[in-house]
């Protein structure tokens, strides 16, 4: 009898062996890498306590381990979580459980974790997941291969890639933390967002650190992001981005792109809703068509006006046009890009108040200036003037138009003026209603004075020697230049010309009404380009100082008699003529 009874109870416990996995009762490791640290030896917990309804329990010592084998509808409690699965192992002296197949663990009734396999340490109250795991609580949905969980903490981490879903949001990760109490997941390593509002239209994330709200619904962000949006992409170091309102608060080295032009910022703050974007600290803002790039400290942007307005420290324009460089510096500046959605709307610069430029030999200044891109016209308004080598330019308004790149017209209305310096520093001058210069290889190769022209100009010899003044007056004057010298003056309708020789010249002679010189007013490089593009400046290499030569004595010479020079003197040269037409 005593045979038969041991008998059946090794015939009872290989029954339900069979039913179990085959596997050896382990304890697994219960802390993933990068996980929160937990104690070496941790106190005694409440025991796990097995609830009815399991169908088939055996008990045992197995490798010296003291086992309890469950079959069928297992369940178990402790505090306030519940284990659920198909089987499960039951280490009585360690607190701990090995369940298989169906494993689900519930806490508070909120948070659900599902997998294929689990391993619950009652002491330290973590569980491990592993196989096809599925964690749920009311914001959001995480599918994974392995997870460990810490029920104190409440905090769930994974190492093996990870899937998050919510109703707005999808968000995948080769490792992610995530603590149910604050609702805030940390996410590392190939980390990416896709977001969708209510419209359907979506938002594509990426970058390598991410914290992300479920509450909120706010991702923050550390390291190189990159934002994929409808209306253009942005791009950010560090930062945060509202998912709802879809607003982004960009703080290092970011940027918005679009298939025309790119603006960005030590910080960056932009509402994708309303399109509407602040860049601040070493803004810069660039047109990819024409080589167009502004910087600033302040820049608002519009993007569906598709306007970029720039302020603070003098923002300036740099226009690259084959060799030849234009800078433009004012308060403000203004850039508007053309939309294909409107015919009307062109390329189009503006700039207020207290405008400069510089480009090569041309510099000017106005109070407030519109470059039109598509033309490749600059229209100056307000008290404009212009510089180009030795002459000076003034009018009510000016047009510059360019052609290929470089300046092809200088358009003066009303009240123009040009005076030009020649080399012994007198002042050749013309005025008139009108006035157009045409330039040839950006120097002055032709003036036309219309209407009300008038002339005074120096009759030099050999650039050394005045020989008098011409002065005329015609309802229009045309000067031809050569070498950036007066090479014919011609009067086109009712003429009248005078010439004065040297010592019947009076002041009054030498300035036409209106006169006004204004050298200092100049810009300069440095005004210009201020501290945006002070990178430009090329620095001057100081020059080698000689290297002292020895000079040898020389035979002392004979003494000759001076006598005077006999080469001839140059005649003086007749002045210039005014022909009639």
């Amino acid at each position: 009898m005593p045979l038969l009874r041991f008998l059946s109870f090794w015939f009872l416990l290989a029954l339900t062996a069979l039913s179990l996995p085959a596997q050896t009762p382990r304890r697994p490791a219960t802390k993933a890498p990068g996980a929160p640290a937990t104690a070496a030896t941790p106190a005694k917990g409440t025991p796990v306590q097995l609830l009815p309804g399991t169908r088939e329990l055996q008990g045992g010592v197995f490798n010296g381990v003291k086992i309890r084998k469950l079959l069928g509808n297992v369940s178990f409690k402790q505090e306030d979580t519940f284990l659920y699965c198909d089987s499960a192992y039951q280490y009585l002296d360690r607190n701990e459980i090995e369940a298989f197949s169906n494993v689900r663990i519930i806490q508070n009734d909120t948070v659900t974790i599902n997998g294929d396999r689990g391993f619950y340490d009652g002491d330290r109250r973590t569980a491990r997941m592993t196989g096809n795991v599925v964690m749920h609580d009311p914001r959001m949905t995480l599918t994974t291969s392995v997870l460990d969980y810490d029920l104190t903490r409440q905090t769930a981490y994974y190492t093996t890639g990870g899937h998050l879903t919510d109703p707005q949001n999808t968000l995948d990760s080769q490792q992610g933390f995530y603590d149910t109490r604050s609702k805030v997941f940390v996410f590392k390593r190939d980390v990416h967002l896709v977001s969708t509002d209510v419209k359907g239209s979506q938002t594509d994330l990426r970058n390598d650190t991410l914290t992300f709200n479920t509450i909120s619904k706010i991702a923050y962000f550390d390291g190189p992001t990159r934002i994929k949006g409808p209306q253009g992409n942005l791009y950010a170091e560090k930062g945060v981005y509202n998912t709802i309102t879809r607003v982004s608060n960009f703080q290092r080295n970011a940027k918005i792109e679009t298939p025309n032009y790119l603006l960005g910022g030590d910080q960056l703050v932009y509402d994708e809703g309303k399109l509407y974007g602040v860049a601040t600290g070493h803004v810069t803002l660039i047109s990819k068509k024409d080589n167009l790039l502004l910087r600033g400290d302040v820049g608002r942007y519009w993007r569906a006006l598709g306007r970029t307005k720039l302020y603070g420290s003098r923002p300036v324009v740099r226009n690259i046009s084959g060799r030849d460089t234009l800078y433009l510096a004012a308060d403000t500046l203004l850039s508007v890009e053309s939309r294909p959605t409107k015919v009307n709307q062109r390329p189009i610069l503006y700039a207020w108040p207290k405008v400069q430029i510089f480009r090569g030999n041309l510099q000017g200044r106005c109070d407030s200036l519109t470059y039109d891109r598509q033309d490749s016209i600059i229209y100056l308004n307000r008290d404009p003037i212009l510089w180009q080598a030795h002459n000076q330019m003034t009018s009510d308004s000016m047009e510059i138009r360019q052609k290929r790149g470089q300046i092809d017209q200088v358009r003066m209305f009303a009240k123009a003026f040009v005076i030009g310096e020649d080399t012994l520093h007198n002042f050749n001058q013309v005025k008139g209603r009108n006035i157009l210069a045409y330039f040839k290889q950006n120097r002055v190769n032709r003036i036309d004075v219309l209407g009300n022209a008038e002339s005074l100009y120096y009759a030099l010899d050999g650039d050394t020697v005045v020989t008098g003044v011409n002065k005329s007056l015609s309802a229009t004057i045309r000067l031809a230049f050569a070498d950036g010298k007066i090479k014919t003056l011609s009067m086109l309708a009712n003429p009248d010309a005078t010439f004065i020789p040297p010592h019947e010249l009076k002041e009054d002679d030498t300035r036409l009404k209106g006169y006004r010189w204004r050298p200092t007013e100049r810009p300069t490089r440095r005004t210009v380009f201020g501290k945006h593009f002070a990178s430009d400046i090329k620095a001057k290499k100081p020059r080698a100082k000689p290297k002292p030569t020895k000079i040898k004595a020389k035979p002392a010479a004979r003494k000759r008699s001076a006598q005077p020079s006999k080469k001839p003197v140059a005649p003086a040269k007749a002045p210039v003529s005014a022909t009639k037409r």
